[in-house]
């Protein structure tokens, strides 16, 4: 049995940060068909994983864009009473302020949507939008956006008037006032995002942005080969027809299998319903990325702050 192999490579498997708080075992926050932290198949692993089917660049990260060089008279984005744009730089962890100087002087900064060149130009922190090789810069230091693994069991709220296990347990020692990023079922595990940025949050949960998600399920019985053609063209579901973006085989016996799917939908446990309207019923779901976020080797429970990197990406990848 095998899918259809039309599709690209599998994504790049995520890095770990230097701030996560997770060890223990290499999990499979990427794209490409490992187990996450923890996970133990009930499908025994009989073969390699097969290829993706769908789109090859569904699930991908968009490369952050190179500012453009400029064409004509550029509108002046100088403050005078504001601060240089290289100190601002340096501040927000671009590197010594001659490093950012050097950025400057090579035309990979812009501000508010002007690629800045000269050294002496001072900018508001408080309000510019600046973009270091495309990637958003957050100059506001008082917002920040972690990963979470979500055990399962725990309900994708910060305060659960029932009594549930909530998110606030694995926050509790942040100063911040957070709140989560689009949701996981209680029986669903993997990757939350929860951040004060309320303009990233809104951005990232618009259909508009349409920024996909990756799961990793294991499903009852072996799956057959027009199951990706299913899933790919849309299956009827009672509140609309409901499709993923690409699907692939990871592992599969007579008893159980092992599926990658990506897809950029959020409506309520569309993946559980897609696969038991195929007669599959989901044993297991674990949400290993959203958008370029991977969870990498994230134990359940545990949190990590995004790099520099990792949130100017995704910044980028939601227009901000």
């Amino acid at each position: 049995m095998s899918s259809a192999r039309e599709g690209g490579r599998p994504a790049a498997r995520g890095q770990r940060s230097e701030n996560s708080s997770g060890t223990g075992r290499p999990g499979s926050g990427h794209a490409g068909g490992g187990r996450p932290a923890g996970q133990r198949s009930s499908a025994p692993r009989s073969g390699a994983g097969r290829g993706w089917a769908g789109d090859p660049q569904a699930g991908k990260s968009k490369p952050p864009r190179r500012p453009a060089a400029p064409k004509g008279p550029q509108r002046d984005v100088h403050v005078a009473d504001g601060v240089r744009l290289q100190k601002v730089l340096a501040t927000a962890g671009l590197g010594s302020r001659r490093a950012c100087e050097d950025l400057i002087a090579a035309g990979r900064v812009e501000v508010d949507g002007v690629v800045v060149r000269e050294l002496g130009v001072r900018v508001d922190p408080e309000t510019a939008v600046i973009h270091v090789d495309g990637m958003r810069v957050q100059l506001d230091q008082s917002l920040v956006t972690i990963a979470l693994n979500k055990p399962l069991g725990v309900v994708s709220t910060m305060h659960d008037p029932e009594g549930r296990p909530a998110l606030t347990q694995f926050v509790a020692t942040r100063p911040e006032r957070l709140f989560h990023v689009g949701r996981l079922d209680a029986d669903s595990e993997g990757l939350l995002l929860l951040t004060n940025d309320g303009e990233l949050a809104n951005r990232l949960s618009h259909p508009k942005y349409e920024v996909s998600k990756t799961y990793l399920v294991s499903v009852e019985g072996r799956v057959a080969g027009n199951v990706a053609n299913k899933l790919l063209h849309g299956i009827e579901l009672e509140d609309g027809p409901a499709k993923v973006d690409r699907y692939r085989v990871v592992d599969t016996t007579p008893q159980a299998s092992m599926v990658e799917v990506v897809l950029h939908e959020g409506r309520h446990r569309i993946v559980r319903r897609m696969f038991e309207e195929l007669g599959h019923p989901v044993t297991r779901l674990v949400r290993t990325r959203i958008g370029s976020i991977h969870l990498g080797n994230l134990r359940p429970g545990a949190t990590r702050v995004l790099g520099r990197t990792e949130l100017g990406t995704l910044m980028s990848e939601v227009g901000l």
